[in-house]
């Protein structure tokens, strides 16, 4: 019996819905949408979210001094530092992205990269806009070179990250794609928390902060 033959377009369509079938199939494929319509209902434009840092010293004038990473900026009242996400209000010095990352998705392990770190597993990551450093060969620049009032940006308390980590079977969380360091109390809260539910946090990051900010 003489086998039909496929026209070009019929054999990219079965190709197509193939592909489809099996994505849809995929455990890793669902928590992506999963995770996806969590953020949607979530998310907001120009989401600014702020607290106090403890990393600064007053300074007369009402200016203070980022004492978070080697730049140290001096920053006058209503400015902000080099990485545009710490601003001086009234004396203080307030993070403005504590709490909504601008970036929230479920990676391989091997993405961050990290070798032989638990292979084979996910690690739920994080970003907000901002960074210490200006690369000109950085990839995710339309949110390390942008500010928080210009991204859309997630309301994500750390408990709920750590959370979202357990429910999506993620034995690890990220602060990646950008320099975390500048968003280091949100981060930090986010590790305590995970360390009680005993998932790891693992940071991607260029090292530029001061030793004092680690200890």
């Amino acid at each position: 019996m003489e086998a039909a033959m496929l026209s070009r377009r019929e054999f990219l369509t079965k190709c197509g819905k193939g592909f489809f079938y099996l994505a849809v199939a995929s455990p890793l494929f669902r928590q992506e949408v999963c995770a996806y319509q969590q953020r949607r209902l979530e998310g907001k434009w120009g989401l600014v979210e702020t607290k106090v840092s403890p990393y600064f010293q007053p300074l007369p004038g009402g200016e203070v001094q980022c004492l978070l990473c080697p730049r140290e900026c001096v920053i006058s009242p209503g400015e902000r530092g080099y990485c545009e996400v710490r601003e001086n209000r009234g004396g203080k010095l307030y993070s403005l992205v504590y709490g909504n990352p601008c970036a929230v998705h479920i990676d391989p392990i091997e993405k961050k990269p990290f070798f032989h770190v638990l292979p084979g597993t996910l690690s739920f990551s994080i970003a907000t806009t901002g960074c210490n450093f200006e690369c000109k060969f950085c990839q995710n620049w339309e949110i390390s070179q942008e500010v928080p009032e210009r991204t859309f940006n997630f309301h994500l308390p750390p408990e709920r990250v750590v959370q979202m980590a357990k429910d999506y079977g993620c034995p690890t969380i990220a602060s990646t794609y950008v320099e975390p360091t500048i968003f280091f109390e949100y981060m930090y809260d986010v590790s305590i928390l995970a360390k009680r539910k005993a998932i790891l946090s693992i940071y991607h990051s260029n090292g530029f902060i001061n030793p004092q900010t680690l200890r």
